[in-house]
């Protein structure tokens, strides 16, 4: 045989093999196979961002919630700072005005009081900046609220609110800005003036009694605070009515309700010892009921932004039942409630300058 007519070699022959590549079928298979697993990924990834979004909207809405929660308690716990004085709530009823505008003209008056309204309650919490503000100084001569003439020396600085208190609590109480300080001498008392263009000193009043030198005084508030919280449709609000202002603290706020923690009848009693609603008895506070207050809790229930799958039968199931507060069951703001996730909060907040301002027997 010559060497044209040669059989080909066993590895010429796996080297054609190899040079043929793969087959239609298999790359079919193989772009299936492809296709299942980048659609397995991706009904994985999708589930897992809305499961990421769904937790992130629960933790939000419980961040917020405690945030608006602990203001609230910031503010509660000094209310009545300034409003107590020779162991006693100095007055029931309050003059006060901001510039030309009166806000309070001989109005029934508390420091911290409960609006009961359509089951939701409004929060008004007022207290005064300077810890001195404890000190209550009587009137060395009668008062008709234009200048003050007080017995012992009062830390006032111009540009500081003032308390003028009469002798009965029943008469109201009037803020004042001072304007200027007289300092006492040898033989004339201290004289603080409150003249027209004070923050406090503008406003209009029905009464402004003379507040008598035998039992009239006048308390150092330094700046007077006042804030107001309340639901706007879904929003937990706070509001501060001197200025106008108000932010919005949380969103999804289904309820808002507070109540009293009261001592028995008997005041005597200095225990908290009932939980009560701003209602009846207690729907506003005064001479008689306000000694009897503790502390005051606050709960509000909020809803989670984002509506949870239902089940394989189709059923929601997030909630089973509508939340409650106080024993006293919230509707939602939404029918399929169910779809939905509630969290209740609630704080507990001792009245301090309530107990320790009036005196028990």
């Amino acid at each position: 045989m010559s060497a044209d007519h040669l059989p080909l070699s066993a590895p010429a022959v796996g080297f054609a093999r190899r040079q043929r590549g793969l087959s239609i079928i298999e790359l079919m298979v193989g772009l299936v196979v492809a296709l299942i697993v980048g659609l397995a990924a991706s009904s994985s990834a999708v589930m897992f961002t809305a499961s990421q979004r769904q937790g992130i909207g629960v933790g939000g809405v419980a961040v917020n919630v405690n945030t608006a929660l602990a203001a609230l308690k910031n503010d509660a716990a000094s209310a009545g700072l300034g409003f107590f004085g020779d162991s006693r709530f100095l007055c029931s009823r309050l003059n006060l005005s901001i510039g030309a505008t009166t806000h309070l003209d001989g109005t029934a008056f508390a420091p911290v009081s409960v609006t009961r309204a359509g089951g939701l309650d409004r929060i008004d919490v007022m207290q005064s900046s300077r810890v001195e503000s404890g000190a209550h100084v009587l009137l060395a001569l009668a008062s008709s609220g234009v200048n003050a003439s007080v017995k012992s020396f009062l830390p006032a600085v111009v540009g500081d609110a003032v308390l003028l208190s009469p002798e009965n609590a029943a008469d109201p109480c009037t803020v004042r800005t001072v304007t200027a300080v007289a300092a006492s001498t040898v033989d004339t008392p201290q004289v603080i003036s409150f003249a027209a263009g004070g923050a406090h000193n503008d406003g209009v009043f029905t009464n402004v009694p003379t507040y008598s030198d035998s039992g009239g005084g006048v308390t150092l508030l330094g700046q007077l605070r006042w804030q107001r919280y309340r639901l706007s449709g879904s929003d937990l609000v706070l509001e501060r009515p001197f200025d106008g202002t108000s932010a919005v603290l949380a969103r999804n706020v289904m309820a808002l309700r507070a109540q009293y923690g009261v001592s028995s009848a008997v005041l005597t009693s200095k225990t908290l010892e009932n939980w009560v609603d701003a209602t009846g008895a207690f729907a506003a506070l005064d001479l008689n009921n306000i000694p009897r207050v503790r502390a005051i809790r606050v709960g509000v229930v909020v809803r989670s932004p984002q509506r949870e799958k239902v089940n394989s039968a189709g059923v929601c199931e997030a909630s089973l039942a509508k939340p409650v507060l106080f024993g006293a069951t919230v509707e939602p703001d939404v029918s399929d409630w169910a779809c939905y996730r509630f969290r209740t909060a609630v704080v507990v907040i001792p009245l301090r300058n309530l107990v320790l301002g009036i005196k028990t027997p």
